[in-house]
């Protein structure tokens, strides 16, 4: 989540007049018996009056009525509408999950939808993250699961029933009211803080103890599986459930780094031109974990992800991503320092074998680098006890020593040839 504000609208609803909650596909009309389940806990919103045969309702629940709405019993006029005569009933909430990014859309400060298409988040950060405003629209009712690995989900405000609540007093008093149960259950708790993102840099959207569950909310219970990329050794991006084709870049930052002005620099000056219009970028700020060794867990460093996908296909997939990060590269080399960015990677998977192969070079020459070094380091550690342990030896009364044949000794060709001077061969590639 950048800096500035970030608003994420919750889209179902439970109310009586949306057809989607009932079993047939409609809302209930005069001559029809309306059922909902004994055990089932709703918090159901109606916008109009309605004449109804019968209704059976929960044990535990409510009907919030909008003025002027009501209900009433049918007196048996024909009613060309509705001649069905059948009962009614009303679908169940309980598996809208907090966690579903497909149930979450972003909405602008003005609570319109925006534009869809260039800038997309990560899948972690598609539900409301740590500094976020949440609304659910006025006039709808809901219910919502709220299971979380965290204790507590941090949130900036919320918004619901035409009401603003952007201070942890205020939302503390909703939830002693009798909706608030009704609308949200599961063992996660929301906390409104009313604080804003105090980093220029970005904040990170903090859902990551729970991706897992926004994976398999995301992929389906039914365990269907990631899309097959087109393209050699696709990208995993910082967030994101599934592997992609494109391009990422990871910058490392200074103080003086601004996340909601560079990500303008980007728009303005690359992703606005007609040569990348096929190009979509997510930008923000990300925690990626470090280890020791490649194994252990050490830590974790803040760093700005930039992942770019577009809509080319076949051997074209990605490079069209590709020669945009190439170009946001260069501009770094040039702009860096005065952007507070002091280092850029950017990796790169594309159908074109080229440049796979490129990629995983590069990978593999960094992927050496963190062998040989702390190899190297050990070899050293070795060498310098060795020598320890040789002169503290040195200084122990000589003993008469009893030497032995070693059969290498006997197996060991005198005459053995020196070895070649160069175990190298040619790469045109490199000139070497």
């Amino acid at each position: 989540a950048a800096a500035a504000a970030v608003y994420k609208q919750w889209i179902p609803n439970t109310n009586f007049e949306t057809g989607s909650n009932w079993d047939k596909g409609r809302v209930p009309c005069a001559s029809d018996v309306v059922h909902f389940e004994k055990n089932k806990v709703v918090s159901v919103f109606v916008r109009s009056p309605h004449a109804l045969t019968d209704m059976y309702l929960p044990l535990n629940g409510e009907l919030v009525l909008a003025s002027g709405a009501g209900f009433t019993a049918f007196d048996g006029s024909w009613d060309p509408g509705c001649d069905s005569g059948a009962t009614v009933r009303f679908a169940d909430a309980e598996h809208h999950a907090w966690f579903d990014p497909t149930l979450w859309q972003a909405v602008s400060p003005g609570r319109e939808l925006e534009p869809g298409g260039r800038i997309f988040s990560v899948d972690e950060e598609r539900v409301p993250c740590h500094y976020d405003d949440v609304i659910f629209q006025p006039e709808t009712s809901f219910r919502v699961n709220v299971d979380s690995s965290r204790r507590v989900i941090h949130l900036r405000s919320i918004s619901l029933m035409g009401q603003e609540l952007s201070s942890p007093e205020a939302w503390a008093s909703y939830l002693r009211g009798p909706s608030a149960r009704l609308q949200f259950h599961g063992n996660g708790t929301l906390q409104v803080t009313g604080t804003s993102c105090p980093d220029k840099s970005g904040c990170a959207c903090g859902n990551t103890p729970d991706g897992h569950r926004i994976c398999t909310a995301l992929l389906g219970a039914s365990g269907r599986q990631c899309p097959a990329p087109a393209c050699q050794s696709p990208l995993q991006p910082l967030g994101h459930c599934c592997r992609v084709c494109g391009a990422t870049i990871s910058l490392d930052f200074t103080p003086d780094f601004d996340l909601q002005k560079y990500r303008e620099r980007l728009v303005q000056a690359l992703l606005s031109q007609p040569k990348y219009a096929g190009v979509r970028m997510a930008i923000s700020k990300v925690h990626k974990a470090r280890t020791f060794l490649g194994v252990i867990p050490r830590s974790s460093t803040p760093l700005i992800q930039i992942v770019l996908i577009d809509d080319e296909v076949g051997a074209q997939t990605g490079t069209a991503a590709e020669q945009m990060a190439a170009d946001i590269m260069e501009d770094i080399a040039q702009h860096g320092e005065a952007l507070g960015i002091s280092s850029g990677k950017m990796e790169v998977a594309t159908g074109s074998t080229f440049s796979g192969q490129a990629g995983s070079q590069a990978l593999s020459r960094i992927t050496v680098g963190m062998v040989l070094g702390p190899l190297f380091g050990l070899l050293l550690l070795g060498g310098i006890l060795f020598l320890y342990r040789k002169e503290k030896l040195r200084s122990l009364p000589r003993l008469p020593a009893l030497r032995l044949p070693r059969p290498w000794d006997r197996a060991e060709d005198p005459a053995s040839p020196a070895p070649a001077s160069d175990k190298g061969f040619d790469n045109p590639m490199f000139d070497v």
